[in-house]
């Protein structure tokens, strides 16, 4: 584009044309600045990122390009959630998270084939438009340069993102300040009616988290103002009313707060309350949030306003953040691979936790690219009341994989889920959890292979019985026998049918912690000095330690090891010694099945426990293990008939309002 043509007065829009509101730009609270890459980065448009804190270098291998030392962004700047002032000179990028307006999905979601941008300043400068496309190519659209005061507009087509792709705008003020003072992505026509919404929030003592969240709303009334109710179903025994400051968010939620006490029926159960009571009260959508998370609040805004735009009734998710690494993004979006019956990324080059800081929106060209999901996790998800009353509330499945069956049972009844970059929460992260081990196995194992047998496409599910096998015999070489027990029960229940699941809702959970009792394993110790001092009598060969089987050697490596382990006597002195202290991140299965006893700390770094090495629970925990899984097997089709012909009826009104009625708080 020539100079020329870049500096040209964009079109005037006709005086009675109306346009409406679609993406508000928004900036960090002053209490949040550590999350300023997310909304505004000082980069050019073209070159690498420069670096909005402290003016240190950072380096990504996932970016073309290491970012370079660059201006800091300064807290004075920013005049509100609207409003920022750049100094004299220097140039900032909204082509970032939350401020870049994803076209790609307003295209293929929605009816747009036209936004507008509107950026009122003040001051001397310029504003510049820039777009990419799915491959994460850039390009310079229009530039207007602009005085004290002025409204620059910008008609934009919506045709070429059919695969991927942004709009965003630069600021480049001149020898003065450039402030702006709003902006906004906006839709010919009058707004759209917007849709009343259900914002609930299923706890379980979680109630400093339950009252921050409820401050942010009250002290955002925007984001209230289509809410119609805010509704806690508190499933704790440390009650979110009782919780000090209570009082003071109630109040700031004018009325619109309520309160279900229920026992724990699990994340399920909280959910499936909070779908429940939207169709009753008449909302159009519930949004269902996570207790242990911090929200964007602008994000339900975003949400609901897409959503009402959407072709068709369409479940609207937002990303999720980790709330102790603040520009680190989880996951971009999730599908179900249907063959192995796993969560999975939706291409290869996505990346689970991209740092903003080290390679920001317009240097990550994977983040351009349109992803198509198959669910959105339930830390922030907005479901249209018209799906639910179609397809049913959730599965009654208490914890796991709850959100990826739903989301695959709409998508078979013609309803997609998108998950809206723009719209995100910050969620306590994974990385120092690991709920593949201990009382959740049970939940991983069953939920998983309910999902499975109703959605699978695959004749006996395709690999997700062996996996569950090979799973089953790396936790007991392991010597996490509990792990392993809660496995095993899992398949036996799983074989029972669906029709006790309603039943053992609130019972599971608590049989399933009254055997850590039975097994060190499970048993935490919060101090080192709670276990003997470890021994190792027979060290490693040559000090080299161990290391995991190649693929050609892993199934004689696994005969052997399981030969070893059953038929080896276990040493006086390794039950009365640990041999190691073993690490969270070297806890391997390869590794561990080589100790006849290690002292394992935990994922959460809270404490750890003692494995022993025990051929007795082996044996039988392993026999019974090959015998449930072959059972499934041979009975996959039988097993798979029998839950989808159930599906109706577990995840109907009927059945969960009997549910809701046994185990409400208030009713006893």
């Amino acid at each position: 584009m020539s100079d020329a043509a870049a500096k040209r007065t964009p079109k005037v829009n006709e005086p009675d044309q109306i346009w409406s509101p679609l993406q508000r730009v928004i900036l960090p609270s002053t209490d949040q600045l550590d999350t300023i890459p997310l909304y505004m980065d000082t980069g050019s448009a073209t070159g690498v990122q420069l670096s909005t804190m402290n003016g240190d270098a950072h380096t990504d291998s996932q970016s073309p390009s290491a970012a370079m030392p660059g201006k800091e962004a300064h807290a004075e700047d920013f005049l509100s959630r609207r409003s920022t002032s750049v100094r004299p000179g220097e140039r900032v990028s909204f082509g970032t998270y939350f401020n870049a307006f994803p076209a790609s999905y307003w295209r293929r979601w929605t009816n747009l084939d036209t936004v507008r941008l509107s950026v009122r300043t003040t001051g001397t400068g310029a504003v510049s438009v820039y777009k990419s496309n799915a491959r994460g190519s850039l390009q310079h659209v229009q530039t207007q340069r602009v005085d004290s005061p002025a409204t620059s507009t910008f008609e934009l087509s919506l045709k070429p993102f059919g695969d991927g792709g942004w709009y965003w705008f630069d600021l480049v003020a001149g020898s003065e300040p450039l402030i702006l003072e709003e902006a906004e992505w906006q839709a010919p026509g009058e707004p759209v009616k917007p849709g009343a919404v259900t914002l609930e929030i299923t706890t379980l003592n979680k109630t400093s988290f339950c009252i921050n969240n409820l401050r942010i709303l009250g002290e955002h009334p925007e984001a209230l103002a289509f809410v119609k109710e805010v509704l806690i179903v508190d499933q704790g025994t440390e009650k979110v009313a009782d919780a000090e400051g209570f009082a003071e968010v109630e109040a700031l939620l004018d009325g619109k707060l309520r309160i279900i006490n229920q026992a724990n029926l699990g994340g399920s159960g909280g959910f499936a309350r909070g779908m429940y009571e939207a169709v009753e009260n008449g909302s159009d959508y519930v949004l269902l949030l996570d207790d242990d998370v911090v929200m964007e609040p602008e994000s339900i805004s975003r949400l609901l306003t897409f959503a009402d735009r959407c072709k068709t009734p369409t479940i609207v998710g937002g990303h999720m953040f980790d709330l102790y690494n603040r520009t680190v993004l989880h996951t971009f979006g999730e599908t179900v691979n249907p063959y192995r019956f796993q969560p999975d990324q939706p291409h290869d080059q996505m990346t689970l936790g991209h740092d903003f800081v080290r390679s920001n929106l317009r240097h990550t060209p994977w983040l351009h690219r349109r992803v198509d999901v198959d669910y959105n996790g339930w830390w922030m998800c907005l479901i249209p009341t018209k799906v639910i009353q179609d397809i049913g509330l959730s599965l009654p499945v208490f914890i796991k994989w709850d959100d990826a069956e739903y989301g695959l049972r709409a998508k078979s009844a013609g309803y997609p889920t998108v998950s809206m970059p723009g719209s995100a929460v910050w969620h306590v992260s994974w990385i120092d959890k690991d709920d593949l081990v201990g009382w959740q196995a049970y939940f991983h194992t069953r939920n998983r292979m309910i999902a499975a047998l109703i959605h699978s496409p695959y004749e006996h599910g395709g690999r997700v019985v062996r996996e569950t096998g090979y799973i089953d015999l790396k936790h007991l070489i392991s010597m996490q026998y509990f792990t392993a027990q809660g496995r095993v029960m899992a398949l036996r229940d799983l074989l029972k049918g669906p029709e006790h699941l309603h039943e053992i809702l609130p019972t599971k959970l608590p049989e399933i912690r009254a055997l850590t009792k039975k097994f060190s394993d499970s048993q935490i110790q919060a101090e080192p000095e709670a276990f003997p001092a470890p021994v190792m009598h027979k060290p490693p060969r040559h000090g080299q330690g161990f290391s995991a089987p190649s693929y050609t050697t892993l199934i004689p490596w696994a005969a052997k090891t399981v030969i070893r382990q059953l038929t080896k006597k276990v040493p006086a002195s390794s039950l009365e010694h640990p041999q190691a202290y073993i690490a969270h991140q070297d806890n391997k299965w390869w590794r561990m099945s080589q100790y006849d006893s290690a002292v394992v700390s935990n994922a959460e770094g809270t404490g750890a426990s003692w494995y022993k090495r025990d051929p007795k629970q082996l044996r039988v925990l392993l026999a019974e293990a090959v015998k449930l899984n072959a059972e499934i097997l041979k009975n996959w089709q039988k097993l798979s008939d029998q839950y989808r012909e159930a599906l109706p009826e577990i995840t109907s009104f009927e059945a969960w309002k009997k549910t809701f009625a046994e185990h409400s708080e208030e009713s006893k």
